[in-house]
C-alpha cells in the first residue's frame, strides 16, 4: 500500500482510533472499582459528618460500621421495605412522587445518644444540591447537617457547605405542636425562632433551595418521624 496515498492515511487513522479507544476503555474499566470505592467512602464520610463524626476516606468504612448500627428503607407511610439503604440512588428517587420513593434511614449510636440520619436532594441556583440531616431520638430536634452542591457560585451559594451556615441548623425543631413546619431560611439576619436559620448573604436562591429541599424530604418522611 502506498504510504503517501489517501487510502493508507484513511486506514492508518481508523486503526489508530480503534487502538486509542480500546486503551481508554481498558483504563476506564480498570479504574472503575477504585472510583466506585471513592464514591462509597465519600458517602460514608458525609453520613458520619451529619452526626459530627469526622473521618478520612481510609477509615470511613471502619467508623461507619462502628457508629451506624442500623440502616433500612421505608415508604412514605413509614413502612419498612426490602433493600439496602446505602445503595439507594437519592437523585433518582427525587424524580418520583413521595408515595413512590424508596426512603433510606440510617441509625447512629453516638456519645450523644441515638440519631436518625436522612438523605436530602434538591435544586440550587445552577444545579443540584444534596446532603444529610440528622435528628435526635425524639425525631424533632436537628443534631447536624451536611450540604453539598454541583455548581453553586463560589463565595455565594456555595457557602451552603460552610460550617457557619450548617451549624445554624443544630438544635432547630422541625415540628410545632405535631405539625411539620420544617426549617425556614430567613433573609437579612432575621432568624430568631426555633424553626428558622439565616440565609447566605448574596445566596438567597440557593438558601431557599436548601429550605425547599429539607421540606420536600421531611414531608416524605413525616409518617416515620411521627412514629414513637
Amino acid at each position: 500500500m502506498n504510504s503517501q496515498g489517501n487510502t493508507y492515511t484513511f486506514v492508518y487513522s481508523i486503526v489508530l482510533v480503534v487502538i486509542v479507544a480500546a486503551l481508554l476503555s481498558v483504563i476506564s474499566l480498570s479504574l472503575q472499582p477504585a472510583q466506585n470505592e471513592n464514591i462509597k467512602n465519600e458517602k460514608r464520610q458525609n453520613i458520619l459528618r451529619s452526626v459530627n463524626i469526622l473521618s478520612t476516606a481510609s477509615e470511613s468504612e471502619t467508623l461507619f460500621n462502628k457508629y451506624i448500627t442500623e440502616q433500612f428503607i421505608i415508604n412514605s407511610k413509614g413502612e419498612r421495605m426490602e433493600g439496602n439503604a446505602f445503595d439507594i440512588d437519592v437523585a433518582k428517587e427525587f424524580k418520583k412522587a413521595c408515595d413512590q420513593r424508596q426512603l433510606p434511614v440510617f441509625v447512629a449510636q453516638t456519645e450523644k445518644g441515638t440519631k436518625y440520619i436522612l438523605p436530602l436532594y434538591g435544586a440550587g441556583l445552577w444545579g443540584p444540591i444534596w446532603g444529610y440531616v440528622s435528628l435526635d431520638e425524639n425525631k424533632n430536634t436537628i443534631y447536624g447537617t451536611v450540604f453539598d452542591h454541583q455548581g453553586e457560585t463560589p463565595g455565594l451559594g456555595a457557602e451552603i457547605t460552610s460550617q457557619h451556615f450548617q451549624t445554624q441548623f443544630q438544635g432547630k425543631l422541625i415540628f410545632d405542636n405535631d405539625q411539620l413546619v420544617s426549617i425556614l431560611v430567613k433573609k437579612g439576619g432575621n432568624a430568631t425562632g426555633a424553626h428558622e436559620v439565616d440565609a447566605i448573604s448574596g445566596g438567597t436562591i440557593t438558601s431557599r433551595g436548601v429550605e425547599t429541599m429539607i421540606k420536600n424530604y421531611l414531608t416524605c418522611y413525616e409518617s416515620f418521624l411521627k412514629q414513637k
